[in-house]
């Protein structure tokens, strides 16, 4: 039965130093979360357990999807200016990733910035998506042919229209 306690305390004391690690550091998803929440007054709420999920996820796509970094903001009431949000971001993010998506509304109350930067065999993707009045961050890391198989098998080759007009 002690041998048993032991598991959860190694398990515990191999988890620490993964979190202080992943928390720190000058850049990154927790530091453009903080920036947002300093900068528009806002609140984040991160998921719970996404660790968790980001493991399971990680095994159920045979390592396709891992890394898994979710914030929401409910109730973004701040006016939010496209360009100052594509400073914020990028600047935290730092200079290995490189904006590839921003689209903003005309109103502007509708903005989406999608970053990339690789990752050795894998691809890192960032996703800032405000809507009206709510406000998501994502990181995640993709193996990008792993990505490229699951998507072919909903490519419809050979849908064209082989109709046959003789009488």
């Amino acid at each position: 039965m002690r041998r048993l306690l032991w598991i959860p305390v190694c398990l515990l004391a191999l988890l620490v130093p993964v979190v202080v690690l992943a928390g720190s550091g000058g850049g990154g998803f927790n530091s453009v979360v903080r920036t947002l929440e300093h900068r528009y007054h806002a609140h984040a709420t991160r998921i719970p357990l996404l660790g968790l999920v980001s493991f399971v996820s990680r095994a159920a796509t045979h390592q396709g999807v891992g890394n898994l970094h979710v914030a929401e903001f409910d109730d973004f009431s701040e006016p939010v200016d496209g360009e100052e949000l594509n400073q914020l971001v990028q600047a935290d993010l730092g200079a290995n990733w490189e904006r590839v998506i921003r689209e903003t509304s005309r109103g502007g109350n509708e903005q989406t910035l999608i970053f990339m930067h690789p990752e050795g065999q894998r691809m890192g993707l960032f996703v800032v998506d405000l809507d009206g009045h709510e406000l998501d961050v994502v990181q995640v890391s993709v193996d990008p042919d792993h990505l490229n198989e699951s998507i072919g098998q909903y490519d419809h080759h050979g849908h064209h229209n082989d109709h046959d007009v003789s009488d």
